[in-house]
């Protein structure tokens, strides 16, 4: 007997979990669409529709009118029924941007702190700061935030707790994002800028179609690479898959007695990219206003394709990945006459061919990718728990 109810149990909350899942990824539906999509009987979807409404998480949002036969109840996912949040960490003036969503992927408020006023060393302090404003202004205790996404220029090593390769004062401090997650009690993941903007490029940019795709992250403050093979990131055994900027370029050289090895950073950086501007007589405060400047005459993005390309060359030798995106503050500022270029040069330095395009998302990535990313994670443990 317990074995039978137990495997009524186990059938009910099947049925729950495909009813929400497609209530999720479709939208409103009517009882008739769910039970063509599940295959269920009348009597069984509108049980399912009934116990996923005393759960909380579905409603009814209208009728449907205009056609033949009565009126149908439309049903949709409960937007209040669980809440995220994302927040992007900027290296290039000490910001962080945090957004705040529903269950339906609506953003509910959006903000952006500098943490001047915040000692250096105390992320943990702004971050909550920051999470806190962005859920006041959205009128939601934080108490209801279910997971928050963090995104970071540099790569989260979770088994050390320890983020490497980041120039962000405090963030590289052993033990950080624990501290973060007891202070904001809610699951609490990180992942790499430029891992984050290429799940922005795969929901709502160029690259949704893509089978497996590369996105390089040209950035003012840093550079970039996320790998997406078969719609899965690629981040290594310590997350460091992608840090391309400190890729050797050239053999090493002696300067003054020692040995110099000049890597990717010193060439496409936002530093290198306004020098090269200079060069060819661009004057820009950031390498992002020097590509878009009236005045980028096509020898100067020209030569930054060039540099990008011998980056690039070694990227499409290892992976031959059909697509290749720009994005970051440069990428994005750039756009199709960088990618252009690129291809261009890379003509000349690789015998693959691939395509390379700008980024089709023209808000910040990070922040996006992030919100997605959380989305993603609440949704899934709310149909893991049906």
């Amino acid at each position: 007997m317990d074995q039978l109810a137990g495997s009524s149990r186990l059938l009910r909350a099947i049925n729950e979990t495909a009813a929400l899942g497609h209530l999720l990824e479709r939208g409103p539906l009517t009882r008739g669409d769910l039970r063509e999509l599940t295959g269920l009987a009348k009597p069984t979807t509108s049980d399912v529709l009934r116990r996923l409404q005393d759960a909380g998480l579905a409603k009814v949002v209208g009728r449907t009118s205009g056609g033949p036969g009565p009126n149908a109840e439309v049903y949709a996912v409960n937007p209040d029924a669980a809440y995220t949040a994302a927040l992007s960490v900027r290296a290039r003036d000490l910001s962080l941007a945090t957004a705040v969503c529903d269950l339906a992927g609506t953003v509910r408020a959006r903000r952006e702190i500098t943490v001047d006023a915040q000692p250096a060393d105390d992320p943990v302090g702004a971050v909550a700061d920051a999470v806190q404003a962005a859920c006041r202004h959205a009128r939601i205790p934080l108490r209801r935030l279910d997971h928050v996404q963090i995104g970071v220029p540099g790569s989260y090593d979770e088994r050390a707790d320890t983020i490497h390769y980041t120039d962000v004062p405090g963030w590289s401090r052993p033990g950080l994002i624990g501290e973060i997650r007891r202070r904001l009690r809610t699951e609490v993941s990180v992942d790499n800028d430029a891992n984050l903007a290429a799940v922005a490029e795969r929901t709502r940019g160029i690259a949704t179609d893509a089978e497996s795709f590369a996105l390089l992250w040209l950035g003012e403050e840093g550079l970039g690479l996320a790998i997406d093979l078969g719609r899965t990131l690629l981040r290594g055994a310590r997350g460091g898959a992608g840090e391309i900027g400190y890729m050797p370029v050239g053999l090493p050289s002696t300067e003054r007695g020692r040995a110099v090895v000049h890597d990717f950073h010193e060439l496409v950086s936002g530093t290198a990219v306004l020098a090269l501007a200079r060069e060819h007589g661009i004057s820009a405060s950031s390498g992002a206003e020097a590509v878009a400047a009236p005045g980028a005459h096509a020898e100067f993005l020209a030569a930054l394709a060039t540099r990008v390309a011998v980056g690039l060359a070694a990227v499409i030798a290892v992976l031959d990945p059909p697509l290749i995106v720009l994005s970051g503050d440069v990428g994005q500022a750039a756009g199709a006459p960088l990618a252009e270029a690129v291809m261009v040069a890379l003509r000349k330095l690789s015998v693959l061919q691939t395509t390379v395009a700008a980024t089709g998302v023209s808000d910040d990535p990070v922040l996006l990718g992030a919100l997605d990313t959380s989305l993603s994670a609440v949704r899934a443990t709310l149909l893991g728990r049906r």
